[in-house]
């Protein structure tokens, strides 16, 4: 497949981004580390996750078949997953948060595909980085993209009904949705560690503590970035976002 000369550059400068800003901190990081969750919490998130995964991958294939040029703006949203998802602000107590970059794709394709995306992502990361684990990849999967992005989908669509500015639109639709993962990433542990003065409801508390200084302003930074890629999709993939019915749908 020959590329043009736009889309060359996009490919390129997406590349980039993602072998610039690929190597993690070591540290504990928001993504569940293997041996964290017992063993039927790893298969019951594991299962949730399947049917958003089935729907995706049908989506990917009859959206390739229709133009298979589209596959550009599948490898620039997992790219940038996996870009800024790789980054790791050191936290309190030893741990570290992360942007998800998973607000991109949502908004572009909606959460079923962007959960296709993000398992990839994830299973990299967890082999290659040790950043996130094997046996926990349906519970991160769920929290990285199928919940977070499920929350980005509705209130993108939500603000183009209400006729909310575009770019004000996408900003809070991913700041929002980045900012849900790391939510449900405190309530599964929660659930598997529950404290024994409070519960599930006082662990929750207590993990949503350890990630709250860094999360909130991450998600509005990981908010601004999707906007940026937004921007610049504008310019070198137009024809590829009117195919997808982005352009006219701001």
């Amino acid at each position: 497949m020959k590329y043009s000369k736009p889309e060359r550059t996009l490919l390129i400068l997406s590349s980039a981004f993602m072998l610039a800003l690929s190597f993690p901190l070591a540290a504990s990081a928001m993504h569940i580390m293997e041996g964290y969750l017992p063993f039927l919490h790893c298969i019951a998130w594991s299962a949730v996750c399947l049917p958003f995964l089935a729907a995706g991958i049908i989506s990917i294939r009859r959206t390739l078949k229709r133009n298979k040029r589209l596959i550009i703006l599948f490898a620039m949203s997992g790219a940038f997953i996996f870009a800024i998802s790789s980054l790791k602000i050191p936290s309190v107590a030893g741990s570290s948060s992360h942007m998800t970059g998973t607000g991109l794709s949502a908004i572009l394709f909606g959460p079923a595909v962007t959960c296709v995306l993000g398992i990839i992502v994830l299973l990299f990361q967890a082999v290659l980085l040790a950043h996130g684990g094997l046996t926990t990849l349906g519970a991160n999967t769920f929290s990285m993209a199928v919940a977070g992005p499920v929350l980005t989908w509705i209130l993108y669509r939500s603000g183009k009904k209400l006729n909310m500015n575009g770019k004000v639109n996408i900003f809070a639709a991913a700041a929002f949705g980045d900012l849900l993962t790391y939510c449900v990433t405190s309530m599964q542990l929660a659930v598997a560690y529950p404290s024994a003065s409070g519960g599930i409801t006082a662990s929750a508390v207590k993990f949503l503590a350890v990630f709250a200084p860094t999360q909130i302003p991450l998600s509005a930074i990981c908010g601004f970035l999707t906007v940026l890629i937004v921007m610049g999709m504008e310019s070198f993939a137009e024809p590829e976002l009117r195919d997808i019915a982005f352009m006219e749908a701001k």
